[in-house]
């Protein structure tokens, strides 16, 4: 029996929603015995009470992809899928996942850690910046700072979200994304927003986003990046499945921007789409999933 973990309590629980949906229903076309459960954030008890060997993970944002539930679940030695809550907690956090890669010697855009308590620091990189929340996801509360009279409004709209605020060396290029199922990275996918960058409207409501696959980078730019994404992955201790994203500026140099633990799988979600240009349904996708445990 499986148990389709959905919904919580984050910024981001009505994609979660929708999400958990379309994992539940693809487990029902393969009939495999689950049920659905809406973690609200104080309902935990109620899921102890139900049988089950296995959780699918597909809550986003904090509390689903911070290592939270997966802590609960290995505590009572229940089996479930992606990372596990050490790296979950690292890939949560912008801050703490850009020092391991640092230290892995992967591509990164300079950036600061800015502490709601403390005075902040003198950035001392080249406008413009991006002010990111530490442990936030789908790019909820991120501002692109072109001047620095507008850099206090930024931060006090990253501080709604999070104590602690990433100011990072803005990257002007194309973004792309790389899935990873397994061991292997999925074919990148390019995205072209109407936006200044990638942000929750245009990942979740805009019908004008457009997603290129083939990607249009020649065959050893992708392999390149696919090569970054799995090392990324791997030196966070990432499992199963996830998605790293990419900025890839005018030089073609690349720049890590974040992984997420446990992605989208609702239809405007990057990981289905990818494993669609590799040949791999949505219904093979959710059970390749399962098989990574």
């Amino acid at each position: 029996m499986i148990a389709v973990l959905m919904g919580g309590n984050s910024a981001e629980r009505e994609v979660s929603l929708v999400s958990g949906e379309a994992v539940y229903q693809s487990l029902i076309r393969q009939e495999i015995e689950c049920f659905k459960f809406d973690w609200k954030g104080d309902n935990l008890a109620k899921l102890w009470d139900e049988t089950f060997d296995l959780a699918f993970i597909i809550l986003h944002g904090r509390g689903g992809e911070d290592g939270y539930i997966q802590m609960q679940l290995e505590k009572r030695n229940i089996a479930y899928t992606g990372s596990n809550s050490q790296s979950s907690a690292i890939g949560m956090n912008k801050h703490l996942s850009k020092k391991i890669w640092q230290n892995s010697e992967l591509p990164l855009a300079s950036s600061i850690l800015v502490d709601r308590k403390d005075i902040v620091p003198d950035i001392n990189f080249a406008l413009p910046w991006a002010v990111k929340p530490v442990c936030e996801g789908s790019s909820i509360g991120i501002s692109k700072v072109a001047q620095i009279q507008d850099l206090g409004q930024a931060l006090e709209l990253a501080w709604q979200y999070d104590d602690q605020v990433l100011v990072e060396q803005w990257v002007e290029g194309d973004e792309y994304t790389v899935a990873i199922l397994g061991d292997k990275a999925l074919s990148v996918i390019k995205i072209v927003s109407d936006q200044d960058f990638y942000n929750y409207d245009s990942k979740y409501h805009s019908n004008t986003t457009q997603y290129l696959c083939p990607c249009g980078l020649s065959s050893s730019q992708e392999l390149h990046i696919q090569a970054l994404a799995l090392k990324a992955f791997d030196s966070i201790g990432a499992h199963g499945w996830g998605r790293i994203d990419f900025i890839v500026d005018k030089k073609n140099k690349p720049y890590l921007l974040e992984i997420n633990t446990v992605p989208g799988m609702t239809s405007h979600s990057l990981v289905p789409m990818a494993a669609k240009a590799n040949e791999i349904s949505f219904d093979q996708l959710i059970k390749c999933i399962i098989n990574e445990i």
